[in-house]
């Protein structure tokens, strides 16, 4: 069947695929699962409770959960009558969720748990008629309400719901995605159905396992990567389960023999820095073999450019070392999707080079959200760059760098921001993405930068400060950077230590401290980490050396606001919130010849 609206896809799924385990997640320490015929079966419920309750299409229905089967309900009931689903983060703050309430004209509000509750009620805007939740919350309406309503009235709209899903068109309005922003208000990026689906037809020939698989979900849904990647899983008939927690992906892997899941790149360097404190750890030949290991993992390239005595050394690591990573990752995961941000090529080379694939992709919210991606196998595979365009896009290199993107899954439009929306698209459909990049042997896409995020100093040289930062992140000192120096005579760098393996060099060195505050400020730990910056510059040009850096005692993450829920600098946040030591690296060196 063709599949032109979103929720094509279950009917797809109920048509071709029934499964008993189509949706799954712990319960009580227990998976618990729903089946493709009860999946559809509450679903429907959901559209005829909503219809009871008199939502109609072009309605709008926030939500903000954790990953959960019950969200899908929700998703599938809303979009079968044309609601407009409008998912949002669920760290986003209390001014943001406010706003969205109030800019996005929602009847209704959906979360999770007590906490977001009352975080939704602190902040209820008058068009929020009813406030549901997943967990049973008190004082709170549950969202098996909804769903009894619709059992309650199923007479009344049976007969009924075939006609309303047949009224709905691929080019109406299907999802608002808020976009989670590093800087200003969120936009509002309206989504049609067939936005949304032309991108699923182009990508899902990447997603080509047995549909017997099963794939583990722990990016947020509201993130469209995950949503569409949901979809496209759904299709091809994957059993889709749920992770707890982010601290919980190894055991959840292991549980489930799960074959695929998506990614942003701060969590591979997370799992890989856990390897490699194992690594550390090891003693005598062990230790020697294992970073054997990694060292001809960082050398890897496709084709097997690398000649037959690397191909040789390659299988005996295998065995040794890499069979043990695969383990740690459950043993069954043959692909990994990464997107949301740039990767660092050498974890992009360890981890293929030890048999579990990673294939980078490139989009934004506003193109549904894949514009290239990496396909399994070489030589449509190219580390370093995001892969290939996508069949039914268009790229182009604008004159200043900016990639401009053309097709199908380009975004209908800001709501009710037309003036924003005639900003980023021209009258021929191209839409600036704010990425600078170049076309690597004519078929792949390699992002150099931000557009916005790239400076110049005093000098008049450009900074690209996220390669930067992406290099400096490659110490196993460091958490987390940002790289500074607008119109400044030289680049410098807050840096938020990785202090887990900090503790760990102290001990070993026997450093003694009182509190992370200490730690920081003692010289040798200072000198330590120029040691880090030196082996930095050496491979930067000299405009873009960093002279000077700082240490922070702040650890960054979303709930905290220095990065974006997806793991993004927010650096207008970072600027203001480090102002006077900012000044204070450049006012110090007024009279340096640096």
């Amino acid at each position: 069947m063709e599949i032109r609206r979103a929720f094509d896809v279950l009917d797809h799924a109920m048509k071709t695929y029934p499964r008993t385990d189509a949706l799954a997640s712990k319960v009580d320490g227990q998976w618990v699962t729903w089946s493709t015929d009860e999946y559809v079966r509450i679903a429907n419920q959901i559209s005829y409770g909503l219809l009871s309750m008199g939502l109609k299409k072009g309605d709008k229905i926030v939500s903000a959960s954790n990953n959960r089967p019950e969200w899908n309900f929700l998703d599938m009931g809303m979009m079968q009558i044309g609601v407009v689903h409008v998912p949002i983060y669920p760290t986003l703050s209390e001014e943001e969720t406010a706003y969205i309430f109030q800019h996005s004209d929602a009847r209704m509000a959906i979360t999770s748990d007590s906490a977001l509750f009352r975080k939704f009620e602190k902040n209820r805007t008058p068009n929020i008629e009813k406030i549901f939740t997943f967990d049973e919350v008190e004082g709170a309406s549950n969202w098996k309400e909804i769903a009894e309503l619709g059992e309650k009235n199923q007479k009344d709209w049976a007969d009924k719901l075939p006609g309303i899903k047949a009224s709905i068109q691929p080019e109406d309005l299907f999802t608002i995605i808020y976009t989670s922003g590093t800087t200003g208000v969120p936009k509002g990026v309206m989504l049609s159905h067939d936005n949304m689906m032309s991108n699923l037809r182009d990508a899902l020939h990447i997603l080509d396992l047995d549909h017997t698989e099963r794939a583990l979900s722990f990016l947020p849904l509201c993130h469209v990567l995950e949503r569409i990647v949901h979809y496209g899983y759904q299709l091809q008939g994957y059993g889709l389960y749920y992770a707890e927690n982010l601290g919980t992906i190894g055991q959840d892997l292991k549980e489930i023999k799960a074959s695929t899941f998506v990614t942003v790149p701060r969590i591979l360097e997370v799992m890989y820095d856990k390897i490699i404190a194992k690594g550390k750890a090891l003693k005598g030949i062990k230790k020697q073999v294992f970073f054997w290991a990694v060292n001809l993992g960082q050398r890897y390239e496709h084709g097997g450019v690398n000649g037959p005595w690397y191909a040789f050394q390659l299988k005996i690591v295998d065995k040794l070392v890499f069979s043990k990573w695969r383990e740690a990752l459950g043993g069954h995961v043959k692909m990994v999707f990464s997107g949301g941000a740039a990767l660092q090529p050498r974890l992009a080379r360890v981890f293929t080079a030890a048999g579990i694939l990673i294939q980078e992709g490139y989009g934004l919210t506003e193109t549904s959200p894949v514009i290239t991606i990496n396909e399994k196998h070489y030589p449509d595979n190219m580390i370093g760059t995001v892969g290939l365009v996508l069949k039914s896009l268009e790229v182009k290199i604008a004159s200043d760098g900016e990639i401009l993107v053309k097709g199908p899954s380009v975004m209908m439009g800001y709501y009710k921001n037309e003036d924003l929306t005639r900003e980023v698209m021209d009258a021929d459909g191209w839409f600036r993405t704010g990425d600078i990049g170049e076309m690597v042997n004519g078929r792949f896409l390699k992002i150099t930068d931000r557009k916005k995020e790239i400076f110049k100093n005093s000098g008049g040289k450009y900074i690209a400060p996220q390669s930067i930062e992406n290099k400096i992140k490659e110490s196993f000192f460091i958490e987390n950077s940002m790289i500074i120096g607008e119109n400044q005579k030289f680049t410098s760098a807050i840096i938020s230590p990785n202090f887990r393996f900090l503790h760990d060099y102290c001990a070993k060195k026997s450093i003694h401290y009182r509190d992370n505050q200490e730690l920081i400020s003692k010289p040798q730990i200072i000198a330590r980490y120029q040691q880090e910056i030196i082996a930095l510059n050496k491979k930067l040009a000299p405009h873009e050396q960093v002279k000077r850096f700082r240490l922070v005692v702040d650890e960054w993450t979303s709930a905290t606001g220095e990065l974006s829920p997806t793991l993004k600098l927010k650096r207008k946040y970072l600027h203001d919130k480090y102002e006077a030591l900012i000044k204070e690296v450049y006012y110090m060196s007024k009279n340096d010849d640096e």
